[in-house]
């Protein structure tokens, strides 16, 4: 045993390694190199009243928010610490694949039963600000809908672990790769196979805000096949678009929301999109996330011994199902760290491509408005939520580049 753990060792250390050394060479640490410094100022280009309901909407939003997610941590603490999964669990008969998968549903129903009322304080509040459009019925829908597609995911990651634990001793082998393989094909399959479960996508009709997008892409390098609105106006007031797929199923899909926007500020914000296709963002993201998905299969064989229950018994489905939400939680902040800077840089190609920092400021504000986005949030908040740079310092790095770049 000795020796498969030091082979573990190993393995997490290679791993680990690649991790880092993929984020360290994909990541753009260092934008605007030389421009002229413009420090954030929420006060410059909002009003006091857009501040203010900003700051309320956080305050409304912040409870729930924390509360679900500390019931999460708690109740994924205690899988993984204490008995409870087994407890929980015992009384499910059938073969060993059976009572997996009914562990897994029995699991995740439990902690969206206690989560429930907290989503539904969250809705109320969006509906308050007027951000949702839904009624509990679609809500409820959309809501059970991603627990299904969550399901289904752990069931497959839960059966694999569980079944290769009970064949193999060096389960962790097949587990790690395994679990690249799984992360990789989702991200691949997702725009085709889960997306439409939430929303309905039509082609934009021919005329000239197609073919300016369209155009778009094709000076900035991107390939794509299409342009697509999506019907979010059935569940939200918010702006938004972005690029999804790879190749063939590469498309621009813009939220029907967005259309009553300036065609400037729409070719901007798909600009920045394309900033993400332009820098293969999407496929670096998959490539981490896969390799974070074998450097955990493997880590997860390294603590197995700590349980009393070995992992090819069922009754560990609990364990488990704890480990991979701890360590969904905590590598959190982490990939916010990185986003921020992949999303700056996804701006800077949007305003490299369209040379229009006037226009950019005022698209950014028009989403912080309209989205409420959270212009000054504390550090807790910054270090746990924010995948993007505030709207305040993405309006300050555009005045830096007009410094820099317009004479």
């Amino acid at each position: 045993m000795r020796r498969l753990d030091r082979q573990a060792g190993i393995a997490l250390v290679v791993l680990g390694a690649a991790i880092l050394a993929v984020v360290a060479f994909t990541t753009p640490w260092d934008l605007l190199r030389g421009a002229p410094s413009v420090p954030p100022d929420p006060a410059r280009d909002f009003t006091a009243a857009e501040i203010a309901r900003a700051r309320a909407f956080d305050a409304a939003t912040s409870v729930p928010a924390y509360l679900s997610l500390g019931l999460t941590v708690v109740f994924a603490g205690l899988l993984v610490a204490t008995p409870l999964g087994a407890r929980l669990l015992g009384r499910l008969r059938g073969p060993w694949w059976l009572r997996v998968v009914l562990g897994v549903v029995v699991l995740t129903a439990v902690v969206e039963l206690l989560r429930w009322p907290l989503g539904m304080w969250f809705e109320t509040e969006l509906r308050a600000f007027g951000l949702s459009t839904q009624n509990w019925g679609s809500w409820t829908g959309d809501r059970l809908k991603s627990i299904g597609v969550r399901v289904v995911l752990l069931s497959v990651m839960v059966l694999a672990i569980v079944g290769l634990a009970r064949r193999f001793k060096r389960w962790w082998v097949p587990a790690a790769a395994g679990a690249f393989v799984l992360t990789v094909g989702a991200s691949f399959i997702y725009p085709v196979v889960f997306e439409p479960l939430f929303n309905d996508f039509t082609p934009m009709p021919a005329g000239q805000p197609r073919t300016r997008l369209l155009g778009l892409a094709e000076r900035a390098d991107v390939p794509v096949e299409d342009v697509l609105v999506a019907d979010a106006s059935r569940r939200t007031t918010a702006l938004n678009a972005y690029v999804s797929g790879f190749g063939a199923t590469r498309r621009i899909v813009v939220y029907d929301t967005l259309l009553a926007a300036p065609e400037k500020e729409v070719e901007l914000i798909i600009a920045h999109e394309l900033g993400h296709a332009k820098y293969n963002d999407v496929l670096h993201g998959t490539l981490v996330g896969g390799l974070g998905a074998a450097f955990g299969a493997v880590l997860l064989f390294c603590v197995a011994p700590l349980w009393r229950r070995p992992l090819s018994d069922p009754l560990a489905v609990g364990a488990v199902m704890g480990f991979l939400s701890l360590a969904t939680v905590l590598s959190g902040p982490a990939q916010n760290v990185v986003s921020r800077h992949v999303e700056a840089r996804a701006d800077l190609h949007a305003l490299d491509l369209t040379r229009d920092p006037e226009t950019f400021i005022s698209m950014q504000k028009r989403l912080a408005i309209t989205n409420i986005s959270d212009l000054s949030p504390d550090v807790v908040e910054y270090v746990l939520y924010a995948s993007h740079p505030t709207a305040p310092q993405r309006i300050a790095m555009a005045r830096s580049w007009e410094l820099m770049n317009i004479p």
